[in-house]
């Protein structure tokens, strides 16, 4: 997109009250993201972070409607990195600023990485996979998002992943019926608001200007875990902590970025299904990534391409990333103007609206249907969903694509096997003449290393016939290993002082085999393959009259 149409101002109104719409609905997800990801203290992160990846992807990325902000699975991942951390020694304490600062460099480092995806053009091959690994992977970031919210639920502090929080949680009993009674106020807020008052004030916003002042009211100050005071300064630049721990910061950083693609370019799917337009994949990761250097330099949580955000923004009118600049200017203003009321939003009341993006995010109809469409498909799912939630985000993902790949492999490899065969109908062309000692090895479609298996598996009969002929018409693109495996077949061909006739494909085929050094006799046409093998079969006779 031109710089130009970036700013065009004919859809203005459009655009205002999209990004207005969407600011109302990001300002709740974004404390709750914060506080999810960094814990006590950390809501405000999730604004930061909001205002500055919203503003910057906006202004550099590919996908003109598009929001991003804190989303659910980067949250998850950065709340892994500061369990990494801890960990590895470094203390939880953010007041201390000790792990605040290593959190904020795997974001840089993350960011980094993410534009050089988008700068290597990779963009094209992040969104290509399997729905059995993205509902897998997203249902269990909903299951990660649930179990972590028990705690602050409960009023209960725990710490780390989803096995630490569970076991933090039966080590004690001690839980606050205050905080329960405000998540449940919550839930019943998120739940229950009629379609139509949400269609005015997402039910987020509306159980914290509901809840918020019902905690402040009727329950003492200490009698919760609260967001607490916001750090002094507001947005301005931090300087990433280097020096210890590199290895784990560039593991998250890479971990962040893989997971950042995923994210926003499955939002800009959606929004190009929305728009009836197409996004820019490597410029949509360049502006991504460009945005979360800038939101670890400045203090806010990654961000990435958030669905619901968008969605809404483009059903309020917004076309342009005038929106999406829009959206981050109104949360600034809500940062200045109303930073200290954020202080009393208690964490049981982000724990609630969390509880209800957890079980939005998990993929219930494909999750109880998945085994009615196949038995490989559901185990992939279910395989990649507990891998997500009790192993490693991007392992899930990784080992699932892996084994996808595998059953993709395995099912065209079946298909190309189909596909090599003696072809009966020119064979029985040459029954019609007496002509029976002429072979003929028909293939058809793309020929991947799969199909090297069952052209190596033919080589066997050569020796029954006097001439062969492999009929490449059909074939529109051949692979190494296979080229490999037809240039065996046409050598063991001639070592048996056979002719081997190739009836070309296309003319990328017939330059692959000859690189490869298949030497055999190219001929245009099945017709004209035919003519000669009968020839070359009649000879010996003529010459023994």
């Amino acid at each position: 997109m031109r710089l130009y149409d970036r700013f065009n101002t004919s859809n203005l109104r459009g655009d205002l009250l999209g990004g207005l719409t969407a600011a109302v609905v990001a300002l709740p997800l974004a404390l709750a993201f914060g506080n999810a990801a960094l814990g006590p203290g950390g809501a405000i992160y999730g604004l930061y972070g909001a205002i500055v990846t919203g503003f910057i992807a906006a202004i550099c990325g590919g996908t003109p409607a598009q929001v991003s902000g804190p989303t659910g699975p980067m949250s998850v991942t950065v709340a892994g990195v500061v369990s990494s951390l801890a960990a590895a020694g470094v203390a939880r304490d953010l007041g201390a600023g000790e792990i605040l600062p290593m959190v904020m460099a795997a974001v840089v480092v993350g960011g980094l990485l993410e534009m050089a995806l988008g700068v290597l053009k990779l963009g094209r091959y992040i969104t290509l996979v399997p729905y059995s690994v993205v509902s897998g992977f997203m249902s269990g970031i909903g299951f990660i998002i649930l179990v972590l919210q028990i705690g602050p639920f409960l009023g209960i502090q725990t710490s780390g992943g989803v096995i630490s929080s569970l076991s933090q949680l039966t080590l004690t009993n001690s839980v606050n019926g205050a905080a329960i009674g405000i998540g449940m106020m919550t839930l019943a807020v998120v739940f229950l608001t009629p379609a139509r008052i949400r269609q005015w004030v997402p039910s987020p916003l509306l159980a914290l200007l509901i809840v918020t002042p019902i905690s402040i009211l009727f329950f003492d100050q200490d009698a919760m875990a609260r967001i607490g005071s916001i750090p002094e300064g507001g947005l301005q630049f931090r300087f990433p902590e280097w020096r210890y721990h590199i290895v784990e910061i560039l593991k998250a950083g890479g971990v962040l970025a893989l997971l950042g693609a995923i994210d926003s370019l499955l939002t800009s799917l959606v929004a190009d299904n929305i728009t009836q337009t197409e996004h820019d994949s490597n410029q949509e990761l360049i502006g991504q990534g460009i945005a979360n250097t800038a939101s670890g330099l400045l203090g806010g949580l990654p961000g990435a391409g958030a669905t619901m955000r968008t969605v809404i923004n483009i059903k309020s009118g917004g076309k342009t990333p005038l929106s999406g600049m829009t959206h981050s200017a109104v949360l600034l203003l809500v940062l200045i103007g109303a930073g200290g009321l954020a202080e009393q939003i208690p964490t049981a009341l982000l724990a609630g609206i969390l509880i209800k993006v957890g079980l939005d995010i998990i993929d219930w109809g494909f999750l109880f249907k998945a085994h009615r469409l196949s038995a490989k498909t559901a185990a992939l799912m279910y395989g990649v969903l507990l891998m997500t939630v009790f192993w490693d985000l991007i392992w899930g993902v990784l080992v699932g694509m892996f084994v996808a790949n595998l059953l993709t492999v395995d099912s065209i490899t079946q298909v190309q096997l189909e596909g090599i065969k003696k072809d009966n109908a020119d064979g029985e062309r040459l029954r019609h003449q007496s002509i029976d000692q002429v072979m003929i090895l028909k293939l058809r479609g793309p020929l991947s290393f799969g199909a090297a298996k069952g052209i190596s598996s033919r080589m066997g009969l050569i020796k029954n016939y006097k001439a062969l002929i492999l009929d490449l018409a059909d074939v529109p693109r051949v692979g190494v290993t296979a080229s490999l495996a037809i240039e065996r077949i046409v050598h063991e061909a001639e070592s048996h002082t056979q002719q081997c006739l190739i009836v070309s494909g296309t003319t990328k085929v017939v330059e692959r085999l000859r690189r490869v050094g298949v030497t055999g006799d190219f001929i245009d046409s099945m017709d004209a393959a035919i003519e000669k093998a009968i020839k070359i079969v009649r000879e010996p006779e003529r010459g023994s009259d």
